[in-house]
């Protein structure tokens, strides 16, 4: 069995390759992977366990589709996680989001129809649903994005279901909530909040902090991903959720108790443009089709966050030093 994972040096690729090579998911452990990653400031070959003999890496861009037509061959799946994500950078720079997850999209599949992938994990998110004030989205949920990466990362899941449904194309689609955990980049509010913290900084908080997110660790979401490429249907599309619902004040007060910080820490900061106030997953398909359920509560998912970015300091403190001297 040969995969392909784009992104595979980002957060959650890496993490599903870092589970994938060290047996976690059982019947798949003599699985080569080929890992398609651009290295922008996001990706890091730290992350990925390079001695590995069944691992080998490809610095690329998956809009080139000469390249993918190239590495492609001889693989049995891929999943697709490569793009760009965080939402402040995409008020800024637009263009990129939609080069990369509509047209990087598009360039993937078209590259997997061309060379005869049997299987396509396609990887999005909650945020294309919008926002919504009470109950959960289903998958049938009208998509109503309100962010640029939400409505880049839309039309990724509209041309993903053109591939399933003009060629065929084996292919499900996976939405997640909020994700945290190791090796997560710290732009993003966990991880940001936590080694800011840790450096005796304070922690920017928008607006008035009650904007809601549905938690989800990393090594949950991989599961549930990894599940659904062994059993998912084609042309579906599964919710991947956490369980829970926090606000930001709440995050941010639990993180201070981790890190042994009061509220003095706490920097006030204007709310973001477009900022979505709920985001509420129904995940009883993938739980009750395929027998997914998330196995690290939030309580226990965050502690050992926060105990790895206090044991890895060295990781975080260089990818700082790298934005700040951006």
């Amino acid at each position: 069995m040969r995969i392909l994972v784009t992104g595979g040096a980002g957060f959650i690729g890496s993490h599903y390759v870092r589970t994938l090579l060290a047996g976690g998911y059982p019947g798949y452990e003599d699985t080569r992977v080929t890992v398609l990653d651009k290295l922008t400031y996001a990706g890091h070959l730290s992350n990925l366990p390079t001695e590995d003999p069944r691992l080998d890496f490809v610095r690329g861009d998956i809009c080139d589709l000469p390249l993918l037509l190239d590495v492609l061959p001889g693989h049995d799946a891929v999943v697709h996680f490569a793009a760009e994500s965080h939402v402040d950078r995409s008020i800024e720079a637009a263009a990129d989001f939609v080069r990369t997850n509509v047209g990087g999209t598009q360039s993937v599949l078209e590259a997997c129809l061309r060379t005869g992938v049997e299987r396509v994990v396609h990887v999005s998110t909650d945020e294309v649903y919008g926002s919504i004030a009470e109950g959960s989205w289903t998958e049938t949920w009208p998509l109503e994005p309100n962010t640029l990466y939400a409505s880049s990362k839309a039309g990724s899941d509209l041309v993903a279901r053109s591939y399933v449904h003009t060629h065929g194309l084996n292919l499900s689609i996976t939405r997640c909530s909020n994700n945290y955990g190791p090796h997560q980049h710290p732009e993003k509010l966990i991880p940001l909040f936590i080694t800011n913290l840790l450096a005796g900084e304070s922690v920017p908080l928008y607006g008035d902090g009650r904007n809601i997110r549905e938690w989800l660790h990393v090594d949950d979401h991989c599961r549930a991903i990894h599940t659904v490429l062994t059993r998912g249907r084609a042309g579906e599309i599964y919710n991947v959720g956490g369980g829970n619902e926090q606000t930001n004040l709440q995050i941010t007060g639990r993180l201070l108790e981790l890190c042994g910080a009061d509220e003095s820490m706490i920097r006030w900061v204007a709310d973001r443009k477009g900022h979505d106030l709920r985001y509420s997953i129904d995940e009883s398909k993938i739980r009750e089709e395929l027998g997914y359920e998330p196995r690290i509560s939030f309580e226990e998912g965050l502690r050992d966050t926060v105990a790895w970015y206090r044991d890895n300091p060295g990781w975080w403190k260089s990818i700082k030093h790298q934005q700040a001297e951006a």
